[in-house]
């Protein structure tokens, strides 16, 4: 497997984005994840700029597909240790449903957990878990 075959890209300024990471790192004991903020240039490499510059979500490169909102959020829960893998069931739940429920959090996630002022820098235990860090 290819390091670049699942990149999890997030708003790297974002408190509840970087939550999420940190969440995903000490539930993924196999290293399946890489990272990189949707500020990277890495991340134009994978996702057009246009919906970069307009997306108020995580996005989820599986394999040559890429993923937004909630349908990243449960094929990323997939892959976790433990018992995340049980939310993949909400999958059967119509999108449009699911991702009006991810689209109330992502619009108030400023305001609600705040922001950085820059992107966050991982330590040295996990930084080969990140990709290129602009």
């Amino acid at each position: 497997m290819k390091e670049e075959n699942h990149i999890i890209f997030f708003d790297g300024i974002c408190n509840l984005c970087n939550g999420a990471v940190n969440f995903i790192i000490d539930r993924d004991k196999n290293n399946y994840f890489k990272f990189a903020p949707l500020q990277s240039s890495i991340s134009e490499n994978y996702i057009p700029s246009s919906i970069i510059k307009n997306t108020d979500s995580i996005m989820y490169w599986d394999s040559g597909q890429l993923y937004s909102k909630s349908s990243a959020a449960l094929r990323i829960a997939r892959k976790l240790d433990g018992q995340w893998k049980a939310l993949y069931v909400f999958i059967i739940i119509p999108k449009f449903i699911r991702d009006y429920f991810y689209d109330l959090i992502a619009k108030n996630r400023y305001k609600w957990f705040g922001k950085r002022d820059s992107c966050r820098m991982p330590t040295l235990e996990i930084k080969n878990r990140f990709l290129e860090m602009d």
